[in-house]
């Protein structure tokens, strides 16, 4: 299954708060919030939506094509992405601007205040679908994901004209998008992927209700948080994954992308949508045990065992012979 997977490429400048934001704001004084955190550590690490998720498919043994916009800054990061298998061949470089940068600190509870600067990222919308396609002999799936909302439109809306699969993953760009380009960015879309608070978020912005989001969607994929995933499709019933065993929580970012990769890795396996949702919950905690979105491995063994360990033996043995050989 070829996939691309076009969103934010980025730095992630992460930090951590001993201590909780919510003791910290003052209800009756958030029109004039005005805090300065004094945090205890600070890591640089690889990021950015489409990045991560393209690294969480190759852990898996895909090779993704990844589609952005970066900086002139990008060399090291690239020769990381090629070395674990990402192709990066259609990613473009700016002669002006840096990569993306996000700078994001965490709080006791897991709790996140980030910034975005977009960069290079906003020339995102300058890139065409069909050329890559026809580079790497045609292309089963595009991921539609947090980018320059221009891209994101504009992304879409090739994969309707040409007749492309695609998923749609606005994430945190839903903030900025008004209904009617939400509407352009999911309509037609095989997989509409969101959070919990984002699929609230989407819904009161377009006004469509649960039935009415599948007339436009084929699959709806929430996830949860701790209370796992909610899958919804047109054709048979919703289906219900809780979250993979954990060892010790380190880290939330990326989490979610480490998700998609997993999910969308099990399907090109032509593995269900359950088995899907449980080996997108799986790299997700590989992740959330890790500090950086990036900074985990994949060892096959112990992956399938700790899917078996989590969602029973058949899960472990439908997806050993995909990671184990």
């Amino acid at each position: 299954m070829k996939i691309a997977v076009t969103g934010s490429i980025a730095t992630d400048h992460l930090m951590h708060f001993p201590g909780r934001f919510a003791d910290q704001l003052i209800a009756e004084q958030l029109h004039q919030v005005s805090l300065s955190f004094l945090v205890d550590d600070l890591v640089v690490r690889r990021g950015g939506v489409a990045a991560n998720i393209a690294f969480g498919m190759s852990q898996l043994g895909l090779r993704p094509v990844l589609l952005g916009a970066v900086g002139a800054d990008f060399a090291d990061y690239r020769s990381w992405l090629e070395r674990h298998g990402v192709d990066c061949d259609s990613v473009h470089v700016s002669e002006v601007a840096h990569t993306a940068r996000f700078v994001c600190t965490t709080d006791t509870d897991l709790c996140q205040i980030a910034s975005f600067y977009a960069g290079a990222m906003s020339e995102a919308r300058n890139i065409e679908i069909a050329p890559v396609a026809e580079r790497v002999g045609g292309l089963d799936l595009v991921l539609v994901s947090a980018n320059d909302p221009a891209a994101m439109l504009r992304h879409s809306q090739e994969c309707r004209s040409r007749g492309y699969a695609f998923a749609a993953d606005p994430s945190q760009q839903l903030a900025r998008m008004e209904g009617e380009d939400v509407l352009g960015l999911i309509d037609g879309a095989d997989y509409l992927m969101t959070n919990d608070y984002e699929k609230s978020l989407l819904q009161q912005k377009t006004g469509l209700t649960d039935a009415q989001l599948l007339e436009r969607v084929k699959i709806r994929v929430t996830t949860l948080g701790k209370h796992g995933v909610e899958i919804a499709a047109r054709d048979g019933d919703p289906i219900r994954v809780p979250i993979a065993r954990e060892i010790e929580a380190s880290d939330p970012t990326g989490v979610g992308d480490a998700f998609r990769a997993g999910f969308f890795a099990a399907l090109s396996w032509n593995l269900g949508l359950e088995r899907a949702a449980q080996v997108g919950s799986l790299l997700a905690t590989l992740v959330l045990e890790s500090v950086g979105p990036q900074e985990y491995e994949v060892r096959p063994d112990l992956f399938v065992k700790a899917l078996g360990e989590s969602y029973g033996e058949a899960a472990a043995e439908d997806v050993r012979p995909h990671l184990v050989g």
